[in-house]
């Protein structure tokens, strides 16, 4: 399945199409046109992309030998993310420390 559809071109109903359409929704009971006061009643049904997190990452860029990383990334999907916790492990022991 594609992610984006290309070339589709919007199609608007010609007067009549829409004259039946607008009456079909009239006799309509469980439909209503809504107002401005509804349209700012409104709220979406859910947050769309992630939900922020409590420790944001933040992008690097770093230079690092070809095979290491290469060795890095044949670990398959989720790599960046192991690489964050060996990282993060080696911080929390202590192992990280600035050369004096």
């Amino acid at each position: 399945m594609k992610k984006h559809a290309h070339n589709m071109a919007l199609i608007a109903p010609t007067p009549e199409e829409d004259a039946r359409i607008n009456a079909a929704i009239a006799a309509d009971p469980d439909t209503r046109e809504l107002t401005e006061a509804d349209m700012a009643h409104l709220k979406p049904l859910r947050r769309l992309g992630r939900p922020p997190s409590a420790q944001p990452k933040v992008p690097v860029t770093m230079r690092v030998d070809a095979d290491v990383l290469a060795a890095i990334k044949a670990s398959g999907s989720g790599w960046q993310t192991r690489v964050n916790q060996v990282l993060l492990e080696a911080v929390r022991r202590g192992d990280w420390q600035a050369d004096g």
